[in-house]
This record gives C-alpha cells, structure tokens and sequence, in this order.
C-alpha cells in the first residue's frame, strides 16, 4: 500500500511567499487565491514514481540494486535476466563473458546453441556448453527460474576437470602403447624359439635371447620410470625440508648417470665451497642422472658433456647441463617435458629411453619450487638450466 504523499517543504514556501506580499501590501483575497492555486498544484502533479519491482529469490524479495549487491563478489559468473534480456552481470560474468553483454538477449550474448536451448526450457535446469569463452573451454550452466519473468543463471567453469580427465585418457593410451611394444617383442622371439626348438642354430638362439633380454630390460626401465613419476607427482605439494650441499650431490649423481664407460666424458666445474639447497636427496640425484644420461645419448660421443653449478639471481642455486650433439628444432622445445614426447622415436627407443626422463625433472623441479629451462641450437647442441633456492 502506497503511504500517504504530504508536499509539506512547498506548503511551507508558499505560505512564506504569501506573507511577504501580505507585507508588501498586496490584497489579501489575491493572496489567498494565489496560496490556493499553489498549494492545490502539489496533489494535482503527478505523485513520485514507485520503487523498482522487487524480485523474489527462494522466498527473499530483493530489489535490482540488491540483487546486484548479493552476486556482485560471487566467484562463479552469475547472469540475471527479465525475459531473455541480461540486466545483471556479476564482476566474474564481465571477466569472462565481457561487460558488452549487459543489455544484451541472453540468446545472443551466449551464441551456443545448447546455452539457448536451455534458455528456452521454461523449468530451467542444467547443462554443459562447450567453446563458451574459448575452443577448449568446459563449462556447466545453470538456469533458476526466480518468477515469469526473471531467471538466474548460474555458470561454472570445468575446463581444467576436463583437461585432467583428457590427459589421463592419453597417458594410459600412450603407456599401454609404450608398454605393449616390448612385451610383443618379448612374446614373438620366445614363441620362435619354443616353436623351432633344436632346429635354431644356436648363434641365432643366442641372438634372440639376447633381443628378449633387452626388450626385458626396457620394460623394466618403464615400469620403474612410471613408479618414479607416479611418486614424484603424488609428492609434488609437499616440499622437501632436507638440507643438500648440491656441488657434492651433483659430482656423485653425474657420475652415476654416465657410468663407468662414460665418466671421462664428464666436465665438471664446481664451486670448492658448500652451497646448500632444501631438497629431497633421491630426486635431485635423478634429476641429475636423468639429465646426464640424456646428455650422453643425444651428445657426440668424441664430445664432453659439461656440468656446472653456481649462484644464480634471486637466491637460486643454477645446474647447468650442455651436451655438444645435434640439437633439437625450437618447434619441439615446449613439448619435451610432456610424457612420453620424443622428437625422434626411433632413435629414443634404440637408445633405450622412456620418453619419461624430462617429465620425471620438470615434476622434481617444480617440488623444489624451482625452475627448468631448455635451450638448443641445430648443430651446436643443448643446454638444460635447472634453478632451485637455496636454503634461507
């Protein structure tokens, strides 16, 4: 019920206008018409226009302005629309969607088609629209029907849900391919050799025990690579607390990595003085050792391999590790820390690797809450910076 309208600040300002011509000596019945025709002009005029219809959410009535007030701050991109026209967009919905959608139809500012349909169901309900904000984004969108007229809509980003379910997806396809491709070499071999009995000259049994035994080993290698990575990562929030002087760590973990046939390949330059690291001993070690052997197998064999480790900015400790090879094309540098990427499967399979080495590193480095870079040149080789902080 609207409340009784009393012009009282007019009133009092003509009464104040009528006494001064009073004064000034002007009849007193012109006064009084005057003062009548002025005052009676206030109920005349058009009373105040009423307040913004309210709307109504889960039984609290909410004007515009607080409507707007309750989502502004929400996390999520919240839309309120009056008949498929946005009039509402939260600071999350502006960041996402842009501010332009304000005004807009709701069918035209989403542009999908599955966001539309659900606009036009008159339950509203859920739904997931794909491409919203980007080629590869996820979302799921919610729309509550608050009356007739207005609705609330709700989204909710699940892109990187998505992206984790996907690279789960390739990571067992990829590791049941790597994984498959020595077990059929294994099982083709001693199928041969059960098959042909005495009839195989032994040079050519020895031959195919010696593949079955590789084959073997590789398998063996991948497993344990899996194991290692599997671990690093289940481990990768909690950080190490142990304190490591990285120059002994890295002579020791370098050395193992080439092993005795290489070890004079090494170039090492170290500080004489202790630098001291938070880390976990066994990762950095296979770090060093997954670096080190991968130097040795993409470097020249007549070439060295050269390690250093120094102060770097920010108080970071710096491993420096060069091989002198072939280098590797700039196209492929983003993408080598990935599981199971390699830039020449043929040769990486016929020098033994995994295809896990640099996503083991990149994982341990990012546990010691530090940095890996990777550069190369065609021709002149490749060199893997790893910065970790020192001990403060």
């Amino acid at each position: 019920m609207q409340a009784h309208y009393t012009p009282v600040a007019g009133i009092v300002l003509a009464v104040t206008c009528g006494l001064v011509l009073l004064i000034a000596g002007i009849d007193f019945w012109i006064v009084l018409g005057i003062l009548f025709v002025w005052i009676g002009s206030f109920w005349l005029a058009a009373p105040p226009p009423p307040p913004p219809a309210p709307a109504e959410v889960d039984g609290l009535t909410l004007s515009r302005s607080g409507m707007r007030d309750l989502i502004e701050h929400s996390g999520l991109p919240v839309l309120l629309i009056d008949s498929n026209r946005i009039i509402i967009a939260n600071a999350q919905a502006r960041e996402e969607i842009g501010k332009h959608v304000i005004g807009q139809d709701a069918r035209v500012a989403l542009r999908h088609p599955a966001a539309i349909d659900l606009l036009s169901r008159p339950e509203g309900g859920s739904t997931t629209v794909q491409g919203l904000t980007g080629p590869r984004s996820n979302w799921q969108m919610t729309v509550q029907r608050i009356d007739e007229r207005y609705s609330l809509v709700e989204l909710i980003n699940r892109t990187s849900e998505a992206d984790v379910s996907r690279a789960h997806t390739d990571f067992v396809a990829n590791a049941s391919h790597e994984l498959r491709t020595p077990l059929a070499s294994i099982i083709g071999y001693m199928e041969t050799l059960e098959d042909g009995g005495e009839d195989i000259p032994p040079a050519q049994a020895h031959k195919f025990y010696g593949t079955v035994l590789r084959e073997s080993r590789r398998l063996q290698g991948l497993i344990d690579d899996l194991m290692s990575l599997s671990r690093v990562e289940a481990e990768k929030h909690d950080q190490p607390r142990d304190k490591i002087d990285l120059p002994k760590l890295v002579q020791q973990a370098a050395r193992d990595g080439a092993g005795p046939d290489h070890i004079g390949r090494l170039d090492l330059s170290l500080p004489s003085n202790t630098l001291e690291v938070r880390g976990d001993r066994n990762q950095l070690e296979q770090l060093i050792r997954n670096l080190v052997d991968n130097a040795m197998k993409y470097g020249h064999a007549d070439k060295p391999v050269s390690i250093s480790v120094s102060c770097g900015e920010r108080a970071m400790a710096v491993i420096k590790i060069t091989d002198y090879g072939e280098g590797i094309d700039a196209e492929h540098l983003p993408h080598l820390t990935r599981r199971f990427y390699r830039t020449d499967p043929g040769r990486s399979r016929a020098a033994g690797g995994t295809g896990l080495g640099l996503a083991i590193v990149k994982h341990i480095v990012e546990r010691h809450r530090g940095r890996l870079d990777i550069d190369s040149e065609i021709g002149e080789g490749t060199t893997v910076t790893v910065r970790i902080p020192f001990v403060t």
